[in-house]
């Protein structure tokens, strides 16, 4: 079992054991999935991933004001 400490800022890093089986290399990103409402599992995030997100984005607009910026600053 490998665990990791959070920051002040929730920023955590991914230990080596898990970087190493997952295969991860810096700028690589994750995907962090809710299984059975508790529990959390990591993954490298693959190109479907990403087009999905991508695809995601455009319907997020209206949380993108200077309001929201300043309001979600701190999370």
């Amino acid at each position: 079992m490998s665990h990791s400490k959070l920051t002040s800022k929730f920023q955590t890093t991914i230990p080596q054991e898990i970087r190493t089986l997952l295969g991860l290399k810096a700028g690589d990103q994750v995907v962090f999935e809710v299984v059975e409402g508790d529990q959390v599992v990591i993954r490298k995030a693959m190109p479907i991933d990403l087009m999905y997100l991508k695809s995601l984005e455009s319907t997020l607009g209206e949380w993108g004001s200077e309001y929201d910026e300043e309001a979600y600053r701190d999370l």
